[in-house]
C-alpha cells in the first residue's frame, strides 16, 4: 500500500470529522450536551446504548439479593458444578431468612424422591403436578414463537407443568404432540419436491434454516404461516382445528404434552369469541388439552390489564387472540366476569362444570381486604356445600416483574411474596379452609433456597419465571417490549424475525429441563441437612429469621407480628365493612 493511499485516507478522515464537528454544534438542536461537547460527547450516547446490555457482566447486583444467585441459574441450566469458593462474592443482605439444620442430618438418598401436588382432589379430573415447579406465565407474543417451544419442550422433557400466559394455548404448545390426527386439526403436507429441497437445505446448513426454507415453499406468502407447527418425522404441518367438533377432540391430555396451566385473562384470549366474550366450546377444546385453568385477576408487576405493544402483534399472534394485526392489544384492567368476588366465584364454578377440572386465580396482596373477603366467601360457601370457589390462588410477589409492565407500578403495589403468603397462609387458616385450597407462590423466586423458604412460609406450590427466562437464555437487558426501539438481543422475548429465528430452540430446550431438574435436587439436598425425608414436613417453625441490627428470631409468627402492622388502620373504610 503506497504512502498516496493514507495520505487521502487522513484528508477523508479530517474533513469528515470536520463536517461532523460542525454539524454537532451549529447545525443540530436535538442534543444539548453535543453543542459543548461536538463528537466526543457521543461516547455518552454509546456507554448508554451498551449500559443495559452488558449489566450483568459488571458491578454488584442490585435488583435480586446477589449476583451469585443469577450465576447459580446460569450454572444449573447448563447443568455445571455449582459451588461457590472462598466465600460469597456478594453475601445475601440482611434482614433475611435463614434455614435451620438438624443435628442428624440425612443423606440425599434418604429423602423422598416424589415432589408431587395434587390440584382439585374433589373434581372429577384432578391435576396431579409431578413437581412443586412450575414455569410461569409467560404469553406466547410476548414470548417468541422459538421461545414458547424451547419453553414447552424444557417443560416436556423436565416433567414439569407450564403456565400458558394470557396469550392462550397457541400452535406453539404443540411443538411435543406427536399423536394428532385431522379430525381436529388442519394438516398441510407438501410435494416429495419441497421435502427434497428441505433435506438439502439442512445438509449443507441447519435444520432451523431448513425448517424456513420449507415453511417458505410449502405456504408462500400466506401471513398466518407460523400458526402451523413442523412435525419433524413426517415432515408436515399441523395446527388446532378450533371450528371442528368438539367431540373430535381428545378425551385426555395427550401424554406426549407437557402439563399445562390454561392462564385466562381480562382479554380472555383463547376462549372467546370474535366479539370477545366468553366462549365455552372453544374454552372445552383448549381444555382437552390442559390440566387446569388459572384466572388471572392480578400480577405483581401489571395490576392493569396486559399490554402488548402494536409491532409484536403480528399476524399469527391475531389469529391466536381473535384481535387485528398490528395493533396494540391492551386488555381491560377488571376481569369481565369479576365485578364481585360472587360473580367471580360463579364464573370459576362455570369453568369447573365446563372443564372438570381445577379452577384457581391469581392475585395480588397489599392488605388484609386483598385475601379476607375472598376467605369469607369460600368459608360460606363451603357451609352451603357450594363447591364453586377457587381450587387454589396464585399469589404473585409485587416485587416488578419478568415482562413489561408500568414502572410507577413496580416496587410500588403488592406485598414482598413471603410476607404475601404468610398472610394469605395465616388468613386461611384462621377460617378454617386453608386445607381447601392450594396455595401457589410467585415473585423473584430463583434458587433452591427461595422455594424452601417460600414452602415453610406455607406456599404449597411456586412458579417462576426470571430463572425460567434466565436459563433460557435471557441476559437481562431489559428489552423485552421493543417500545425503546430495541429489541431482545437474543430472539428469546421479540417478534423481530432476524433475531428471534437464530434462536437455538432444542439447545435452549435443554438448558430449561436442566434448571429444573438442579432445583428439585438441590432442594433435596437441602432437605436432607433440616433433617426431613419429605417436602411437606416443611413448616414456619423450620426458619429462622436475622433481621438488619443481626437479631436472631426462632418465632415466624413473632417476627411477621413486626414486619406486617395489618390491619391496624381503625379509620379505613374497610374495617367498616369487616
Amino acid at each position: 500500500m503506497d504512502l498516496t493511499f493514507w495520505e487521502d485516507f487522513w484528508i477523508v478522515f479530517v474533513v469528515i470529522m470536520i463536517a461532523w464537528f460542525i454539524h454537532d454544534k451549529y447545525v443540530q438542536r436535538k442534543h444539548q450536551l453535543l453543542v459543548n461537547y461536538p463528537i466526543i460527547g457521543r461516547l455518552r450516547y454509546l456507554f448508554e446504548e451498551a449500559r443495559e446490555p452488558f449489566r450483568q457482566y459488571f458491578g454488584d447486583e442490585k435488583f435480586y439479593e446477589s449476583k451469585d444467585k443469577l450465576d447459580w441459574v446460569y450454572k444449573a441450566a447448563r447443568d455445571l458444578p455449582n459451588y461457590a469458593s472462598f466465600s460469597p462474592s456478594q453475601p445475601l443482605p440482611k434482614p433475611k431468612f435463614m434455614i435451620r439444620h438438624s443435628n442428624i442430618v440425612l443423606n440425599d438418598n434418604e429423602v423422598d424422591e416424589k415432589f408431587e401436588v395434587v390440584f382439585g382432589e374433589n373434581r372429577k379430573k384432578p391435576f396431579k403436578a409431578k413437581s412443586i415447579i412450575a414455569r410461569s406465565a409467560m404469553s406466547d407474543g410476548s414470548i417468541s414463537p422459538e421461545g414458547t417451544r424451547a419453553f414447552v419442550q424444557g417443560a416436556y422433557l423436565g416433567g414439569f407443568p407450564i403456565n400458558s400466559g394470557e396469550g392462550g394455548v397457541t400452535s406453539n404448545f404443540f411443538t411435543t404432540y406427536e399423536s394428532y390426527d385431522s379430525s381436529f386439526m388442519t394438516v398441510v403436507d407438501s410435494s416429495s419436491l419441497n421435502k427434497t429441497f428441505k433435506k438439502v437445505a439442512k445438509f449443507f446448513f441447519n435444520g432451523a434454516l431448513a425448517a424456513d426454507v420449507y415453511r417458505k415453499l410449502v405456504f408462500k406468502n400466506d401471513p398466518e404461516a407460523e400458526t402451523y407447527i413442523l412435525d419433524l418425522k413426517k415432515k408436515q404441518f399441523f395446527r388446532p382445528n378450533w371450528d371442528a367438533p368438539l367431540e373430535n377432540f381428545p378425551k385426555d391430555v395427550p401424554s406426549d404434552m407437557p402439563d399445562i396451566v390454561f392462564q385466562i385473562s381480562s382479554g380472555l384470549y383463547g376462549a372467546r369469541d370474535k366479539a370477545g366474550n366468553f366462549d365455552p366450546d372453544r374454552y372445552q377444546k383448549v381444555m382437552r388439552f390442559c390440566r387446569m385453568t388459572e384466572i388471572k385477576i392480578a400480577q405483581g408487576a401489571k395490576q392493569t390489564g396486559g399490554k402488548l405493544a402494536g409491532h409484536k402483534v403480528t399476524p399469527a399472534i391475531a389469529y391466536y387472540r381473535n384481535v387485528e394485526a398490528y395493533k396494540d392489544v391492551f386488555s381491560p384492567n377488571r376481569f369481565p366476569y369479576g365485578n364481585s368476588i360472587e360473580e367471580l366465584f360463579d364464573f370459576i364454578g362455570e369453568l369447573q362444570k365446563l372443564s372438570e377440572k381445577p379452577v384457581g386465580m391469581k392475585i395480588v396482596i397489599s392488605d388484609l381486604e386483598n385475601i379476607e373477603p375472598y376467605a369469607k366467601e369460600i368459608k360460606r360457601r363451603i357451609d352451603l356445600q357450594n363447591d364453586a370457589y377457587p381450587d387454589f390462588i396464585t399469589i404473585d410477589g409485587g416485587s416488578g416483574g419478568s415482562a413489561t409492565a408500568p414502572l410507577e407500578m413496580m416496587e410500588r403495589v403488592g406485598l414482598e411474596i413471603r410476607d404475601s403468603i404468610y398472610l394469605v397462609d395465616k388468613v386461611l387458616s384462621d377460617y378454617g379452609i386453608r386445607d381447601k385450597i392450594k396455595l401457589v407462590a410467585s415473585g423473584k423466586i430463583l434458587t433452591p433456597d427461595d422455594i424452601v423458604i417460600i414452602m415453610s412460609l406455607g406456599a404449597d406450590f411456586v412458579q417462576i419465571a426470571r430463572g425460567f427466562m434466565m436459563s433460557a437464555g435471557c441476559i437481562r437487558a431489559r428489552y423485552c417490549s421493543g417500545t425503546t426501539g430495541r429489541e431482545c438481543p437474543v430472539g428469546l422475548a421479540t417478534q423481530n424475525k432476524s433475531k428471534r429465528r437464530k434462536y437455538f430452540v432444542f439447545k435452549h430446550a435443554n438448558y430449561v429441563a436442566n434448571y429444573h431438574k438442579n432445583l428439585l435436587k438441590n432442594v433435596k439436598g437441602l432437605l436432607a441437612i433440616m433433617g426431613l425425608k419429605s417436602i411437606s414436613q416443611l413448616n414456619k417453625h423450620r426458619l429462622i429469621f436475622v433481621d438488619k441490627n443481626s437479631r436472631v428470631f426462632d418465632n415466624m409468627d413473632e417476627v411477621f407480628k413486626r414486619k406486617l402492622k395489618i390491619g391496624k388502620d381503625m379509620e379505613d373504610e374497610y374495617h367498616e365493612l369487616r
